[in-house]
């Protein structure tokens, strides 16, 4: 079957919008992040998501819409303990990040008759999303991308230099928020497609390999932003032809990538 046919298929059309928007609001993300060494947020995040996920199938709930409140709280608190200087913000991340995938389990474990949708949010099925999961990934999506240009000068302040921009009267702390609300809404659209387990990748690979070729934060956002959407359509379309899982071929695909930019990285500094 021709690699051009499978974009007519409406399952095909409907991944590669919703998969476009997430990687790309996940890269974005991802930078801030990975340069205030918060990157360990998002693999946080989205296991409480899964833990609220599992809750909200298991409560008849719509899983999205129960979860997303959740994810947000735990947004809020993980970044509290991470600017705490009196918690190792490491280990409370791991304590809350093991904690709500435990909680998961056991409430998959105490369900019968719920687990398909759940298993979908844990590993990824991004092939199954229906036309009201692409259209509130359009919303989101379109949410976060319009608040991060809004405030990108904010955002790239309270980045680099937080202690200068609380001197200068900039409040630090929203914009923390605010990056914790747009990663956390990211994270709980990201699982129905890269699941539990990945969706943490598609916010710290793009960044990791952006940075090993660019050095300004212009240049790393727009290299992260455009490594994170072409992996993701090389990966699905990989994933297509080889009937590999989707998740897992996106993840392979930026580390393929990551690790070309580590080799071009080390040649040039020889030079």
């Amino acid at each position: 079957m021709s690699l051009w046919l499978m974009f007519s298929f409406p399952f095909i059309q409907r991944a590669l919008i919703a998969g476009v928007l997430v990687s790309l609001c996940a890269a974005l993300l991802g930078v801030p992040l990975v340069l205030k060494r918060y990157s360990m947020i998002g693999d946080g995040l989205s296991h409480v998501s899964f833990g609220a996920l599992a809750i909200g199938v298991a409560l008849g709930c719509t899983p999205l819409y129960f979860s997303i409140p959740v994810v947000v709280l735990a947004a809020f608190l993980l970044l509290r303990v991470a600017d705490h200087p009196r918690w190792n913000s490491d280990a409370a991340i791991a304590v809350v990040s093991a904690s709500s995938l435990a909680l998961g389990v056991l409430v998959i474990s105490r369900t019968s008759g719920m687990t398909t949708d759940v298993d979908n949010y844990m590993f990824g099925s991004v092939l199954a999303m229906s036309r009201g999961d692409v259209i509130l990934s359009a919303v989101v999506c379109a949410a976060v991308l319009g608040l991060f240009v809004l405030f990108y000068h904010r955002l790239f302040a309270v980045t680099f230099d937080e202690s200068f921009s609380r001197a200068t009267g900039l409040r630090a702390e929203r914009y923390n928020a605010l990056l914790a609300i747009l990663t956390a809404l990211t994270i709980v659209l990201g699982m129905r497609m890269m699941g539990a387990m990945l969706i943490s990748s598609l916010v710290i690979f793009p960044a990791l390999t952006a940075m090993r070729l660019f050095r300004s934060f212009r240049g790393v956002v727009l290299c992260a932003a455009v490594t994170s959407v072409s992996c993701f359509c090389g990966g699905l379309t990989v994933s297509f032809a080889c009937s590999t899982p989707v998740g897992a071929t996106v993840v392979a695909a930026n580390l393929v990538l990551f690790l070309l930019a580590c080799a071009w990285a080390a040649l040039r500094r020889r030079r």
